[in-house]
């Protein structure tokens, strides 16, 4: 059966580690629609349009990567896609490995297909990499990338040397809700007056969080409180913007004593 009552809907579920694209949960339309009056020829045209902000895999170097995905999926197709199961089997990417975005996007649009009945369209939508507010993003660096967790302060480095007064901004920060497990997605931007903090060493520190289980606002705690040990900055700011869940986003922000707040700002993701 593909009843909603048969679906994970409601009930409590350990989110995938591996991926699964079992756990699409594909619901009959015509139940619904017999109860409507409607048959094999519908009265309507249309599709039904979703949004993923929580959407992230592996390069193939094990560096995380995210994007926004947008699916259209027929209101032609024989079947509907419960949502959290749609969710989990999003989910369940977090750890695969791809060579290209566009080979996760067809994995996708192919795994939906199947489980609708029907062509499933999937187009994504990229982080940007730059911005107008001087920030200079990091997630570009071409690094090898292995420990998701727990958080290793002892891959921050600083070159003592070489002073820098400059905001750093990454999108791979990921963590886990310690209550829940379910996956926490941020931008994160630091920013410092100092001895320069190594980029590459910083972006791997980052995804150290991976597999951390830890509230938004600890994790942001434990950023600042490691580069202040590690790389002794004179000044350090760290905000980070998460995505939201049951309509609230989290937005942490811990500096030194003294700081002016930043302006508020709203990620693509959120």
């Amino acid at each position: 059966m593909s009843t909603p009552e048969d679906s994970l809907l409601g009930r409590e579920v350990a989110y995938p580690r591996r991926y699964d694209p079992a756990l699409l949960f594909p619901i009959a339309r015509a139940p619904a629609r017999a109860a409507l009056g409607l048959g094999d020829a519908l009265p309507f045209a249309g599709h039904d349009r979703w949004h993923a902000y929580e959407l992230s895999w592996l390069d193939a170097r094990g560096k995380p990567q995210v994007a926004t995905a947008t699916l259209r999926v027929p209101a032609s197709t024989p079947h509907l896609v419960e949502s959290k199961s749609l969710k989990l089997y999003l989910n369940s990417l977090n750890a695969e490995r791809f060579e290209a975005p566009e080979a996760v996007r067809r994995r996708i649009a192919d795994d939906l297909s199947r489980a609708t009945g029907g062509p499933v369209a999937v187009d994504f939508g990229l982080p940007p990499m730059g911005g107008d507010d001087g920030a200079a993003c990091i997630d570009a660096l071409e690094v090898d990338i292995d420990r998701y967790g727990p958080p290793d302060p002892g891959l921050l480095r600083a070159d003592p040397g070489d002073q820098a007064d400059e905001v750093l901004r990454s999108h791979l920060l990921k963590s886990n809700c310690p209550v829940t497990g379910q996956p926490d997605w941020a931008t994160i931007d630091i920013a410092y007056r100092g001895p320069r903090i190594d980029r590459a060493a910083l972006l791997r520190y980052l995804v150290s969080y991976r597999e951390h289980a830890g509230f938004h606002e600890q994790c942001v705690e434990q950023v600042f409180i490691d580069l202040m040990a590690r790389c002794a900055p004179r000044w350090l700011s760290v905000e980070a913007r998460y995505t939201r869940r049951g309509g609230l986003d989290i937005n942490p922000w811990r500096a030194t004593p003294g700081s002016t707040p930043p302006a508020p700002r709203r990620e693509h993701r959120q």
